[in-house]
C-alpha cells in the first residue's frame, strides 16, 4: 500500500511528518475517498530536504522543477503570489502514486496521533488539528470534511 510505503521511507529518513488530507479524514472515521496522499511537515529546511530524499528513494519526483531548499525558502511567497498550497510528488511510471506536501500548515508535535494501519504505526494529524487545517483552507471539500469529522 503506497501510503505505508511512503510513511516507512519518511520515518527511516527521520522526517517529522503526519498524514493529512483525505486519508487522515478516513482514519478519523469519516467516509472519504481519495487517491493521493497528503502530508504535513515540521517547517525546517533539513526536514524538507530529508522528505525530498526519502520520496526520491521511492521513485517519486517533484511535479515542479524545484528542490527542497527552494520550496522551504520561497514557501510564503509562493503561497501568497502563486497560490501554491502543496508541493506534489509523483511516480512517472505509476499515476496512482502521488504524494502532496501541504505547505499551508506547519506541523507541531502536539498535532500528531499514532494510528495502527495494516500493522504499521502511522503518524496522523490529530482530529482537532485536521479540522483547524481544513477550516482554514475553506474549500468546499475541506468544509465537507469538517462537517463529516464533527458529526457525532
Amino acid at each position: 500500500m503506497f501510503i505505508l510505503e511512503a510513511a516507512d521511507a519518511l520515518e527511516k529518513a527521520a522526517v517529522k511528518f503526519a498524514v493529512a488530507g483525505g486519508y487522515a479524514v478516513a482514519l478519523h472515521g469519516a467516509v472519504r475517498g481519495t487517491l493521493d496522499v497528503d502530508i504535513v511537515l515540521a517547517m525546517t529546511k533539513d526536514n524538507f530536504v530529508a522528505a525530498e530524499k526519502a520520496l526520491s528513494s521511492l521513485g517519486l519526483s517533484s511535479r515542479l522543477p524545484v528542490n527542497a531548499g527552494e520550496v522551504f525558502s520561497f514557501r510564503k511567497e509562493w503561497l501568497e503570489r502563486r497560490n501554491l498550497i502543496a508541493w506534489s510528488f509523483l511516480d512517472p511510471e505509476d499515476p496512482t502514486r502521488v504524494l502532496d506536501i501541504v505547505l499551508t500548515w506547519e506541523l507541531k508535535p502536539a498535532d500528531v496521533v499514532r494510528m495502527r494501519v495494516a500493522g504499521h504505526d502511522l503518524p496522523v494529524l490529530s482530529k482537532s488539528a485536521l479540522v483547524a487545517m481544513k477550516r482554514a483552507a475553506g474549500r468546499p471539500q475541506d468544509l465537507a470534511d469538517v462537517d463529516a469529522l464533527e458529526r457525532p
